[in-house]
């Protein structure tokens, strides 16, 4: 009687085990979308075919699932990492049996299929979490995310692709599901914006001043090779009549003679394109047309020394706040207070950019588009230059301006510059700490 006990019993546990581990064919626990998303997306339904292991005994389940994908940033830069949420709002199956089914036993996993200007597939995986399964219940939906990094830009569209239920209840099994007809129907779209590349043109004059009709070399780099380039003096922030097109050679680079006769030169500039593009143009540098004396007179002078353009920092560390995993959110913090301080006496601006690298830690990485800041600038008074304040949004590895001032008929001053950080850190996001290396460049 013992044994025949002890057999039964035996059949009852791997009974359960089969159950538990194949009957959730499309089964998982809840999980919300990552904080701060904003999305575009809609639920999708499509045919799907979910084989449970040989040991149950169970014959392939054939139905339809409703899924939807969103994403963290609809509208990314190329080189920015996307978060992908995969979620099975109705699953193709309900649970076959009158046993009830505990909760955290399942691990969903799967892939995201990507098309349009970007192809492949994103990994997502989802938690070891789902709520008690009623006998002949309905299963839950659950969720996975994965990242992925934009390398094309244009419109990248997001489908659900095949997903595997993992099982740990006495035994470990899995539940592989592959989409009938895919792709599956789109359920998101993103549109990936191309980085601009910064405007890294230069020149250099081998003189500040002259008498009128005097020939300046002006020296250019960094222009686009065998480009036909526009060299023209500026008095204020108008071209003078004092102008010639010169080409620049295989490696960008040109050397002009610009005779300079209009005596209201204040610098000079030079251009790619028929008219000014602070894009594809560099300067101006600073130039003065010196008039003679006339005769019986004397010339006073006095100098006032042209400085430098420096910045510096309140500090090299900025701690965030912290965010709990499962919940994520918006780790905040401050950056370290930068001053500029522009004392060239010149009729050129600045401009403050930054870039960030991946945040990195022990339980894997955060995309370096998911942090932003919101940028302030404010110019001490008598400051020649008004400061503006870059716009607020992503920072991410390609780089946004955090401040500038513009061009002038004389600029220069001291600026402060401040910004609010933001780290989107994904729900479920492995705890530990991250790190990331924001570098700033004055130019």
């Amino acid at each position: 009687m013992a044994l025949t006990r002890s057999r039964a019993a035996a059949r009852r546990r791997r009974w359960t085990a089969v159950v538990g581990a194949t009957a959730l064919a499309v089964a998982g626990g809840a999980l919300a979308a990552p904080a701060g998303a904003t999305t575009t997306s809609q639920p999708v339904e499509f045919q799907t075919r979910c084989v449970p292991p040989p040991i149950a005994g169970i014959p392939p389940i054939t139905g339809a699932t409703t899924a939807e994908i969103t994403v963290d940033k609809a509208s990314p830069k190329v080189g920015e990492t996307v978060t992908v949420t995969y979620t099975i709002t109705k699953p193709a199956a309900s649970n076959p049996v009158d046993l009830a089914l505990p909760a955290d036993i399942m691990t969903p996993s799967g892939k995201v299929v990507l098309g349009g200007a970007q192809n492949g597939a994103v990994t997502v995986n989802g938690p070891k979490k789902n709520p008690p399964v009623p006998g002949k219940g309905s299963f839950p939906a659950f969720s996975m995310t994965g990242t992925f990094t934009v390398t094309q830009a244009g419109s990248i569209t997001l489908s659900p692709g095949d997903y595997n239920i993992h099982t740990s209840y006495l035994m470990e099994l899995d539940t592989p599901c592959t989409v009938l007809n895919p792709p599956a129907p789109v359920s998101e779209t993103v549109v990936a914006s191309p980085v601009t590349s910064p405007n890294t043109r230069a020149l250099a004059l081998d003189t500040a001043s002259g008498d009128p009709g005097v020939r300046v070399t002006v020296n250019g780099s960094k222009f686009t090779p065998l480009t036909d380039v526009t060299v023209v003096g500026r008095a204020g922030a108008a071209e003078t009549a004092d102008k010639m097109t010169v080409t620049t050679d295989s490696e960008g680079s040109f050397a002009a003679r610009l005779k300079v006769n209009d005596v209201a030169t204040t610098g000079i500039v030079a251009y790619e394109g028929a008219a000014w593009d602070p894009e594809k143009g560099a300067g101006p540098a600073a130039y003065k047309v010196v008039v003679p004396a006339p005769p019986n007179s004397q010339t006073i002078t006095a100098a006032v020394t042209a400085g430098e353009l420096s910045m510096s920092q309140a500090g090299d560390a900025v701690e965030l706040s912290s965010v709990d995993f499962g919940q994520g959110g918006a780790a905040t913090g401050d950056l370290k207070t930068v001053t500029v301080k522009d004392f060239r006496g010149g009729p050129a601006g600045w401009s403050l950019t930054g870039k960030v690298t991946d945040f990195t830690g022990t339980g894997g990485s955060i995309g370096a588009g998911n942090l932003s800041w919101t940028p302030a600038c404010t110019a001490k008074a008598g400051s020649p230059s008004a400061c503006a304040a870059g716009s607020s949004g992503p920072v991410g590895s390609g780089g946004a301006t955090l401040a500038s001032t513009p061009n002038g008929a004389l600029t220069g001053g001291e600026f402060t510059i401040d910004a609010g950080l933001s780290l989107d850190v994904p729900a479920f996001t492995a705890p530990g700490s991250y790190a990331g290396v924001l570098t700033l460049t004055l130019s």
